[in-house]
């Protein structure tokens, strides 16, 4: 394999435990929050499960499909994290046509959209610098 299909895998792995923390005893307070800080609802729980199973096929089909799934989702999630914290609500988990633009603590804003940044910027500079067979 090479770097870029590890690190598509490592996606896999890191996107499946997302799309199961609500299914997990004892990762969510008693409102539904994981970690206290975001709610994960049916939507989230399949974005995070369909983008798991993206990462796994471009994973074990090529060094290209990697790259390609880098890029894309990387842009993808890196877009979302950015308008969570502009509007408190993504658009991947139809969260801005479902709850609209939130008035939200900034800091919470933050706190809740950094996965996707983190995700999503790591993925699209792995597709860019990290590509050495």
């Amino acid at each position: 394999m090479t770097r870029l299909q590890i690190i598509a895998a490592g996606y896999l792995v890191v996107l499946l435990g997302a799309a199961a923390l609500n299914y997990v005893p004892g990762l969510t307070d008693e409102q539904g929050r994981s970690f206290g800080i975001f709610a994960l609802d049916i939507y989230d729980d399949l974005l995070h499960l369909f983008s798991a199973i993206w990462a796994g096929i471009a994973a074990f089909w090529s060094n290209n499909a990697s790259r390609a799934f880098l890029k894309y989702f990387g842009g993808l999630y890196f877009a979302d994290g950015l308008l969570g914290l502009a509007t408190g609500s993504g658009f991947l988990d139809l969260g801005i046509i479902n709850y609209g633009i939130q008035d939200l603590d900034f800091t919470f804003k933050i706190l809740a959209n950094l996965p996707h940044l983190a995700l999503g910027g790591f993925a699209v500079f792995s597709a860019w610098f990290l590509d050495r067979k």
